[in-house]
């Protein structure tokens, strides 16, 4: 058996629906829309079709809840990066180039921050990186420093 010859089940599959080609289909002229009416219109609005979120000349509900808040276009969202995975890290010194080596954080996809999750098994300088304020104290008691 192969992609080749796969086939749905005998009576699964209906053809598709041919309208306005002729009498003898069965779906000529009018093409099973019947005579005029707002259903036999194209992009009619009767029943099952017309403007999406309309409600028949009700107040949309769009509308009829208060607008709140607002989207920051400037926010930038830090990639987390947790203090027990600081060991993966060659060296003593945590910055974003040696964070992107070790692979913890992507390039180019925003700030870098160290959140206190876990232990420091070693002293490390930090350099350019965010730092919540229970990792810079981890840190500095495992004699580590944070410049910047």
């Amino acid at each position: 058996m192969g992609l080749h010859n796969l086939q749905p089940a005998p009576g699964s599959h209906r053809g598709r629906r041919r309208v306005g080609r002729g009498p003898g289909s069965g779906l000529g002229k009018t093409s099973g829309k019947g005579h005029k009416g707002s259903l036999a219109r194209s992009g009619h609005g009767g029943p099952g079709g017309g403007k999406p979120h309309f409600e028949g000349g009700q107040m949309p509900l769009t509308r009829r809840i208060p607008k709140r808040g607002f989207t920051n276009p400037f926010r930038e969202e830090a990639q987390v990066v947790r203090l027990d995975s600081l060991t993966g890290v060659a060296g003593d010194e945590v910055t974003v180039e040696t964070l992107v080596a070790a692979g913890l954080i992507r390039s180019g996809h925003g700030p870098a921050k160290l959140l206190n999750n876990g232990e420091v098994a070693r002293a490390f300088t930090v350099r350019g990186v965010k730092i919540s304020a229970g990792a810079k104290m981890k840190i500095e008691a495992a004699g580590g420093r944070i410049d910047g």
